[in-house]
């Protein structure tokens, strides 16, 4: 019996929490979260689910994991910028391509509200904050509205591109929005039928990057 013990302890400890992490990486962005099964992990690692259950509590925890390894490198790879504004903005578009290529971190980020994932964007997005010199009691508000653009807007943008998978690619998802935009009723919805004819051709990261913007201008006059 101890023998067995023993035996089951190694090979458990050799499959490392490194390997369950990266593929449950792997199985989200294949399959989203609907996919990431401790059955389908079990397959992909060629072990029993008792050894990923040896490193990781539940799906909640791997998922949270999973996120975390995607934002630690997606931050690492955001060299500091010539400037804090530089910064913010590299991260930010760092963020807004990592939930792109990853759909399912936008979700996993609300689920880890106030734990690693969200604490090391806050962190980054903070001291940059402060380096412009913002006034402390306008620090976290400053920091709020940053954080909540980057993870509101890049989890949008994420959905609106699986969105347009479903159907028949981004360029038709556009221009068939626009058409029914632009026949939308002029006296109700002037705004949005003039900006219809703009939107196929429109470049969402560009855009990303104006919102920044405006946000950065809005704080740096609060500064003043």
């Amino acid at each position: 019996m101890a023998k067995n013990t023993i035996g089951k302890q190694r090979r458990e400890e050799s499959l490392s929490r490194e390997q369950i992490i990266e593929t449950a990486i792997a199985i989200l962005d294949q399959s989203g979260e609907s996919g990431l099964t401790f059955r389908a992990l079990s397959e992909r690692l060629a072990t029993g689910s008792g050894a990923i259950y040896w490193h990781v509590a539940d799906k909640n925890d791997l998922l949270i994991a999973a996120c975390d390894t995607v934002v630690a490198r997606t931050l690492e790879a955001c060299a500091v910028g010539t400037t804090p504004k530089a910064a913010i903005r590299t991260l930010a578009l760092g963020m807004f391509d990592a939930i792109n290529a990853h759909p399912w971190v936008g979700s996993a980020l609300t689920l880890a509200m106030g734990q690693s994932p969200i604490v090391r964007i806050l962190e980054r997005i903070g001291q940059q904050i402060r380096a412009l010199r913002v006034p402390k009691e306008k620090e976290w508000a400053a920091v709020s509205a940053l954080l909540s653009y980057i993870l509101g807007v890049g989890g949008q943008n994420a959905a609106n591109g699986q969105l347009a998978l479903t159907q028949r690619g981004r360029s038709d998802f556009l221009e068939d929005l626009a058409r029914v935009w632009s026949q939308l009723d002029p006296h109700a919805y002037p705004f949005t039928r003039s900006i219809a004819e703009k939107l196929p051709s429109h470049d969402d990261r560009i855009d990303f990057l104006d919102g920044i913007d405006f946000i950065l201008r809005g704080i740096e006059s609060k500064g003043r």
